[in-house]
């Protein structure tokens, strides 16, 4: 008689994995200065947190092709296994050449931890308790983004830096022995076909795409032949790659999911939404620091109502949503975004600090009532065998937006500040950023209502 999984046991073992994952995406930030003061490297610096980010998109949907492949647990294994050795070396890392590409490796290992784990949910739960769970789930990133700071800081000051990432270790370990030993489920024993080519392809697309956005217009103009270059290099790798994909036998991304006009559309919401999520982070407080004039401390904190609101909103959605209707939920959920979107362009130079709150409070509310329903629906309309690949989509969409609206709203507000200290070209700059935004989140409300209906939804739901 085949074991039996310990659900409680492997939930606690995801958690466990996810929360190292997104902890690590906060917590570097704030060993900036020591990092540097004991490395030097200062001009390489910001390599630090953009190949994490790199490697991590370039992994992801590799790693929910080969969860679909050889199963959730081996996968997961593989991930955490580099993650955590990348958190090793890191750890021991001597010059910022070194921690730059033990960065790389532990990116690489991350792009296993949200894709897997969010699959293994959708295999274990259904119906309204994978919603619940969902919600749970959604929540460890906004508690990361919380604990990420103090965390940091506790080890800057009291060990050493090192420690941001030596205390992956016995978190990783933990989760990988709770995984491992208590999940069980069945593997198809047969040949398999792993899609060299169509991987080969698709990392060599967007790892020139991801390099241009991060380099263009800081380290080279925008159109500079190397930045130029590398858009075309991505062009025709990604091109090349939808040619292999059509004729690969076991596809790294079989094309025919997105067929499925729900997967489509959770897709294009995740990138808008996300690209909002992160102009809102980088924005809120340079305008209360340098508009408003409060201390840095302040404008760090202004982000933390967004943090609390969204894993409240995600719990509350992931037990409404089968009760109010998905699409209801998601629609309601994007009509928030918007309404925050809206008080956004409305601010004036003297506009209070609270009105920051308030913003940042519906924006969150609106993010946990889009992000937890749309990640139940596109775990829903596949089976069990394409579930790896449609989560790894939905990761790769989101992380996509975040990378290219920071890039987009980074190069209007160049556009309009020239002068540094001047007010007035802050604020114009961001007007200018948040009048994008605003027009970002009408674009997503307008998507969400091409979702189909719930009762449709649902019966996809029900036949996956």
């Amino acid at each position: 008689m085949a074991p039996k999984t310990n659900v409680n046991l492997v939930v606690a073992g995801l958690l466990a994995a996810m929360f190292i994952g997104a902890l690590d995406a906060t917590v570097v930030a704030t060993a900036t200065p020591h990092i540097i003061m004991d490395l030097r490297g200062e001009t390489l610096f910001s390599w630090v947190f953009a190949i994490y980010t790199l490697t991590t998109c370039v992994a992801t949907p590799i790693f929910g092709k080969l969860a679909d492949l050889f199963g959730r647990k081996a996968v997961f294994a593989a991930g955490i296994g580099l993650f955590v050795l990348g958190s090793i070396l890191c750890g021991a890392a001597q010059s910022m050449a070194e921690l730059i590409w033990f960065r790389a490796l532990q990116g690489f290992g991350a792009g296993a931890l949200a894709p897997v784990c969010f699959t293994v949910i959708g295999d274990l739960f259904s119906g309204k308790q994978r919603g619940k769970m969902m919600g749970v789930f959604s929540s460890v990133w906004s508690v990361a983004g919380l604990l990420g700071p103090l965390v940091g800081g506790y080890f800057v000051d009291q060990v050493s830096w090192r420690w941001i990432f030596y205390i992956n270790v016995p978190i990783g370990a933990a989760a990988l022995i709770l995984v491992v030993v208590f999940l069980h489920q069945p593997v198809e024993r047969r040949a398999k076909k792993i899609d060299y080519l169509g991987a080969l392809t698709f990392t060599v697309s967007f790892s020139a795409l991801l390099y241009a956005l991060q380099s263009g217009g800081a380290d080279h103009p925008w159109g500079s032949p190397l930045i130029v270059g590398l858009f075309a290099a991505s062009a025709v790798f990604f091109l090349l790659f939808l040619w292999i994909e059509t004729r690969a036998e076991e596809p790294m991304i079989p094309l025919s999911i997105f067929r499925i006009r729900v997967l489509n559309v959770t897709n294009i919401s995740g990138f808008l939404t996300f690209s909002i999520s992160t102009g809102l982070t980088v924005y809120a407080p340079i305008w209360i620091q340098s508009v408003l004039g409060y201390s840095a401390t302040s404008s760090g904190l202004i982000v933390m109502p967004m943090s609390l609101a969204w894993p409240l909103a995600s719990n509350l959605a992931g037990r409404l949503m089968y009760r109010l209707g998905v699409k209801a939920s998601i629609v309601f959920g994007s009509s928030l975004v918007l309404a925050a979107s809206i008080w956004l362009i409305a601010l004036q130079m003297n506009s209070p600090y609270v009105f920051w709150i308030g913003i940042l409070v519906l924006f969150g509310l609106g993010m946990g009532f889009v992000a937890t329903p749309s990640t139940v629906v596109v775990q829903s309309v596949v089976g069990w065998e394409q579930r790896g690949v449609a989560n790894a989509s939905s990761m790769l969409f989101r992380a996509m937006g975040q990378t290219v609206g920071i890039t987009v709203f980074g190069t209007i507000y160049n556009q309009h500040v020239t002068t540094l200290g001047s007010k007035s070209e802050l604020a114009a700059g961001m007007h200018a950023v948040f009048l994008l935004i605003c027009g970002i989140a009408i674009a997503n409300l307008l998507a969400m209502l091409l979702l189909p209906k719930h009762r449709e939804v649902v019966a996809q739901q029900h036949s996956a």
